[in-house]
C-alpha cells in the first residue's frame, strides 16, 4: 500500500474504498491482484482492508471481529446517514466481544427510507424508531442498552448472559436501561430469552467463561455462588480473591481460562499453588473448571458434590468480604 492510500485508510480507521484506491493510483486490476494474493481483503461492497501479520496470527473469532468492525464503518459510510450501526455490530464498536455472536453480516437499523439486506449487510427497519443514537469510534450507533437487547434476542440464553454480563461490566448499559430497552420489544420473538438473561446478569462476571459457568451452576441446581469475594485468614490478611464461592458449602470454584496462566512462568504457577494451599488450610475445597468441563456438566456436578462432601466434614477458618 502506497503512502497516499495508507494515510487515507488510517484516517478512515484502517479501511478504504475502491475510489480511494483508484485516487491513490491503483487500478481495478491492481485491487484484484492484491485480493487474490491475500494482501487486501474485501470487507463489503466497494470497501477493503489490508490486514497485517498481527491480524493473520489472531484466533479465528478475533480476526473476524477485527474485520467486522471495519466492515461496519464502511457500511455506515456507504449509507451516508440513512442508517445507524446496531445489534452485535454496535456491540463490537462498544468493545463488547463474545465469541459466539454471529458476525457473518454487518447489522444496521434504518433511520430513513428502506434498505435491502444481502450476504454481507442486514438492514433492519426501525421498529421501534431509533430516537437516540451515539457516536462510537467515528460512526453513529444505537444506544448501548438497545444494541444489547437487539443482539441477545437472536441468540441462545448462555450467550445472551455472557453479552449482558460484559455490557454491564464495561458500563455499555445499566440494568435499568436494559429493562427499558426490553420494553421496546414486548411481544417480539426472542424477548423472553433476553429478559431472562437481563434478570440473571451480573457485572461481577469477569470473562465469558465465568458467565457460562455461572449459567451451568444454576442449571445444575447448585446454590447461587458469591462472585469475586475476598477470603481472609483469621488475622485479616487477604488469602485470595476467588471467582466463585459456595459459601454455605465451603467450596471455591475457579474458572481457568486460557489467559490466566499465559505467561507460564514457574513463579506464577508456584504462587497459584501456594494460594490454593492457603485456601485449603482454611478448610475450603477448591474445584478448578476449564472450557472442556463445560461440555461435561454431569461430571462437573459430581466433582462439585464430592468437594462439598469433603468440606462439610471439616471446619472453615477465616472470613469472607466482598471484593472492592
Amino acid at each position: 500500500m502506497n503512502t497516499k492510500l495508507m494515510l487515507i485508510a488510517a484516517g478512515r480507521g484502517d479501511w478504504f474504498t475502491r475510489a480511494d484506491a483508484n485516487a491513490s493510483g491503483y487500478t481495478d486490476a491492481d485491487i484484484h491482484r492484491r485480493m487474490t494474493a491475500g494482501r487486501w481483503i474485501r470487507l463489503t461492497r466497494g470497501a477493503y482492508a489490508q490486514p497485517g501479520s498481527e491480524v493473520a496470527s489472531m484466533a479465528a473469532w478475533d480476526r473476524a471481529a477485527w474485520l467486522h468492525r471495519r466492515a461496519a464503518k464502511a457500511v455506515y459510510h456507504r449509507l451516508a446517514g440513512r442508517a445507524v450501526v446496531s445489534h452485535q455490530s454496535a456491540l463490537l464498536l462498544y468493545g463488547v466481544q463474545v465469541s459466539e455472536l454471529d458476525l457473518r453480516r454487518v447489522h444496521v437499523t434504518r433511520v430513513s427510507g428502506l434498505g435491502r439486506s444481502g450476504s454481507t449487510v442486514c438492514q433492519h427497519a426501525a421498529r421501534p424508531p431509533v430516537v437516540e443514537s451515539v457516536e462510537q469510534d467515528g460512526v453513529r450507533v444505537t444506544h448501548g442498552a438497545r444494541a444489547v437487547v437487539e443482539a441477545i434476542r437472536a441468540t441462545s440464553y448462555p450467550v445472551a448472559v455472557s453479552v449482558v454480563d460484559q455490557a454491564l461490566r464495561r458500563r455499555v448499559a445499566m440494568a435499568e436501561q436494559l429493562t427499558t430497552a426490553l420494553s421496546l420489544f414486548d411481544g417480539r420473538p426472542g424477548n423472553n430469552t433476553a429478559t431472562r438473561a437481563v434478570l440473571f446478569a451480573d457485572s461481577r462476571s469477569e470473562s465469558v467463561g465465568e458467565s457460562r459457568l455461572r449459567v451451568m451452576l444454576a442449571d445444575l441446581g447448585l446454590p447461587s455462588p458469591t462472585l469475586q469475594p475476598e477470603i481472609r485468614d483469621e488475622q485479616g490478611a487477604l488469602v485470595a480473591r476467588v471467582d466463585f464461592l459456595l459459601a454455605e458449602c465451603g467450596v471455591v470454584i475457579e474458572f481457568d481460562g486460557a489467559i490466566k496462566y499465559r505467561d507460564g512462568t514457574p513463579d506464577a504457577l508456584i504462587a497459584e499453588k501456594v494460594r490454593e494451599d492457603r485456601l485449603r488450610d482454611l478448610g475450603y475445597q477448591v474445584v478448578r473448571v476449564c472450557w472442556p468441563d463445560l461440555a461435561r456438566p454431569l461430571d462437573l456436578l459430581a466433582r462439585i458434590r464430592r468437594a462439598i462432601g469433603r468440606a462439610q466434614s471439616g471446619s472453615i477458618a477465616g472470613y469472607v468480604t466482598a471484593a472492592q
